[in-house]
């Protein structure tokens, strides 16, 4: 990229990241809680269609309240304006003593695309009803149909302006002989639940059907449920299933502090002949979507290889979170630098996890990430775009559509892939300047201790800071004894490819790279003539030791 292309890149990026303060003032804590009730009904899954209330108390003199649908959802940062799909709004609210009506409606206007205000002078309560058209089965989207619901907050759920703070209940209104789940349950039968704000509300996807299965396994004392929604065959093999994500979940364990939470839950979906796959992290569950049944090899191992990477999340991403990544704006699109480490990272750990855990051998760690390398380093805008800028332009890049010719394609590189290999090049360097004193784990544990578990609370999102990147570069040097910053420098703020020869040397492999016409092949071999001190470095790394 020439210079002038450059500095106006730069220019750009600036003036996107100047919206982060107006994000951060849109979270005004300091208007009186009102008492907030969700209702979810759905009387003919046929249709497609969710009916939803709001009950919102607490009004008096307030003069009207607005409502709003969010523009996007968390872990997904394509705008997706949810709110084409509501319909049908409508509010109520009871009638003043002299009218004697029971209750009686109030106006509605649809101020912009996403918001709805409610006329209602001093009323103490309205009810704010309205229909979502839902078909998509996803980690974004919801679905309704004779099969099942599934519902994803962001996508049918409407805030009060002002009021994303406040705590708020929802009741599931299911058809007959239909269970409801999500990772709030304590049992099968509760229909009703409690969150500590909206954000948390959302965070909570929940299935609701007649024939999903549940099995749950314990570690250390917490309790993790794995349910199974299924469309094709399962050949059996739900055990199997339940079996190996206990494997990935013990070897995640066994590298961080202990997540504060009681129970987790994996929710899959095995829907064969779907549109397309997907995984996406909770606070305390995640849901996954697999095109293949469970009985064919390729959706079991998929399945299995999808929890390693959103499990993970339950430290980096949920908890240990870069700036802009909670609480949200839902009015724009997000603004954060640090998604080569949030989810990049998250890509790396996820492998190495089913490494440790005995799911994958040698070989199938090393293809996946020389796969990865191949991937970024073969792609034209890994040398135009940074991993600091692929995060900025992430509601360019995250499954986003456009109506427009674009060629993005050519110009951007994806922040999981781009920072798997900053992640794979990272560990293998500190691992072996530090003589195996030290690793990128050391970096990730320190980091979650420092941002999450000890630092004051930044919001009434969640316990803990989000980070600064510089914050979290600065802190991987310090936790390491290494000075990291020209790494960071050449590779994460700039293009520069990783030292991938000097990485892979220090535990006894080599990068091997094939010229096949425009594009270059790369896999990893184990080197026969690398010292013992390397080799031992290997086995510590692939074994966790």
């Amino acid at each position: 990229m020439t210079a002038p292309a450059r500095a106006t890149r730069a220019l750009w990026l600036l003036a996107l990241l100047a919206l982060a303060p107006v994000c951060a003032r849109a979270q005004d804590t300091s208007a009186p809680a009102y008492k907030i009730g969700y209702r979810i009904s759905m009387p003919e899954p046929a249709s497609h269609v969710f009916q939803v209330e709001v009950d919102v108390e607490g009004l008096t003199g307030r003069g009207h309240v607005d409502f709003q649908m969010p523009r996007w959802s968390p872990g997904r940062y394509a705008v997706y304006d949810f709110a084409k799909n509501v319909f049908g709004a409508k509010a109520s609210g009871p009638c003043r003593r002299e009218e004697r009506c029971g209750s009686k409606g109030y106006p509605v206007e649809r101020i912009d695309t996403q918001t709805w205000r409610v006329s209602a002078p001093e009323l103490p309560r309205v009810t704010f009803s309205y229909n979502v058209f839902a078909d998509d089965l996803s980690g974004t989207f919801s679905q309704l149909d004779e099969r099942h619901a599934n519902f994803n907050g962001a996508s049918v759920f409407v805030y009060v302006v002002g009021h994303k703070h406040d705590p708020a209940t929802l009741k599931v209104g299911a058809p007959a002989g239909w269970k409801v789940f999500n990772g709030q349950s304590k049992d099968e039968g509760q229909t009703e639940f409690s969150f500590p704000n909206y954000d948390v509300l959302i965070d909570t996807p929940t299935e609701v059907g007649p024939d999903f299965n549940v099995q749950t396994f314990e570690v250390g004392g917490k309790t993790y449920r794995v349910l199974v929604h299924s469309l094709g065959g399962e050949g059996g093999r739900r055990g199997d299933l339940t079996k190996a994500v206990e494997r990935v979940v013990r070897a995640e364990l066994a590298t961080m502090p202990e997540p504060d939470y009681g129970q987790y839950t994996f929710i899959f979906h095995f829907a064969a002949g779907g549109r397309s796959g997907d995984g996406m992290e909770h606070l305390n569950s995640t849901q996954i979507v697999e095109t293949e049944a469970l009985a064919e090899p390729e959706g079991f191992a998929s399945a299995v290889d999808t929890a390693a990477h959103e499990f993970y999340h339950v430290w980096n991403v949920k908890r240990l979170r870069p700036e802009g990544l909670g609480p949200w704006d839902f009015t724009r699109p997000v603004v954060t630098r640090g998604l080569w480490i949030a989810e990049g990272f998250t890509n790396y750990f996820g492998k190495l996890a089913q490494r440790r855990a005995g799911v994958w051998d040698d070989g199938q760690l090393l293809r996946s990430y020389a796969r990865n390398i191949e991937m970024v380093e073969n792609k034209d805008g890994n040398g135009m775009t940074s991993a600091v800028e692929a995060s900025v332009l992430a509601p360019f890049i995250d499954r986003a559509s456009a109506s427009q010719s674009t060629n993005i394609d050519k110009t951007v590189v994806s922040y999981y892939q781009k920072g798997e290999t900053l992640a794979v090049a990272l560990d293998l360097l500190i691992r072996g300047r530090s003589k195996g004193r030290a690793s990128l784990e050391t970096v990730m544990r320190r980091a979650y201790e420092e941002f999450y578990l000890k630092a004051p609370r930044d919001s009434y999102y969640l316990k803990g800071r989000a980070y600064a990147v510089e914050e979290f570069e600065q802190l991987a040097s310090e936790a390491t004894g290494l000075d990291l910053s020209d790494f960071f420098r050449r590779h994460a703020h700039d293009v520069q490819q990783p030292p991938y020869d000097e990485a892979f040397g220090y535990v006894g492999l080599r990068l091997v790279r094939t010229p096949a016409g425009a594009r270059t092949s790369f896999r990893i071999e184990k080197d026969d003539k690398a010292s013992a001190e390397a080799r031992a470095l290997r086995e510590a790394w692939l074994k966790g030791k």
